[in-house]
């Protein structure tokens, strides 16, 4: 019989073995918390499936170094790929041993890929739960190492990854400077 409550624990068991501190936790437990916080709080009537990957989108991410990629946009991109498909096949596995059957072992690996963002609803809110979880508890860090330019340009990016609804609901949640308030509003 299949188990959220296992398949959840055993993501955090995953990641509770991140080397890397935050506010004194392991930094992937944290980051999952949080997709999960924001997971119920957006999306209430999620599925299974949805709120597993959301709890699993960086289950054991620090095992594959951005470092051992090249730099720049390309070698980026080759690791956020490599990234997703480990998630997927490591996340279908915990559900599997949460006794979940293949069908949604491999709808867990569509949604950790990204497969269908803006095709897909389930693909989509999962890129909303990440963005909305990148603005609340990221972003400042985020960007007080970045030039106004750059950091324009990503939050450029952000927005056009996120649902027109996810856009404007971060327009009433957050209080976001004009400029960026613009790019969520276009």
């Amino acid at each position: 019989m299949q188990d959220i409550h296992v398949a959840l624990k055993l993501i955090d068991a995953a990641n509770a073995a991140d080397p890397t501190l935050e506010n004194g936790q392991p930094a992937a437990l944290l980051y999952g918390e949080r997709m999960s916080a924001e997971a119920g709080r957006l999306f209430p009537d999620a599925s299974d499936v949805l709120r597993i990957a959301a709890r699993g989108q960086h289950v054991e991410r620090w095992l594959l170094k951005r470092a051992d990629y090249p730099e720049g946009k390309e070698g980026y991109h080759a690791w956020r790929r490599e990234q997703g498909r480990r998630h997927g096949v490591r996340v279908a596995g915990i559900m599997a041993e949460a006794g979940y059957n293949a069908e949604d072992q491999a709808r867990v690996g569509v949604l950790l890929r990204k497969e269908g963002i803006k095709r897909d609803p389930e693909v989509q809110a999962l890129e909303d739960i990440i963005c909305f979880v990148f603005i609340r508890w990221y972003f400042a860090d985020f960007a007080a190492k970045r030039s106004g330019e750059d950091l324009l340009k990503i939050v450029e990016k952000t927005a056009r990854k996120m649902s027109a609804e996810a856009r404007a609901r971060a327009l009433r949640e957050f209080d976001l400077p004009e400029d960026f308030a613009a790019v969520f509003r276009d």
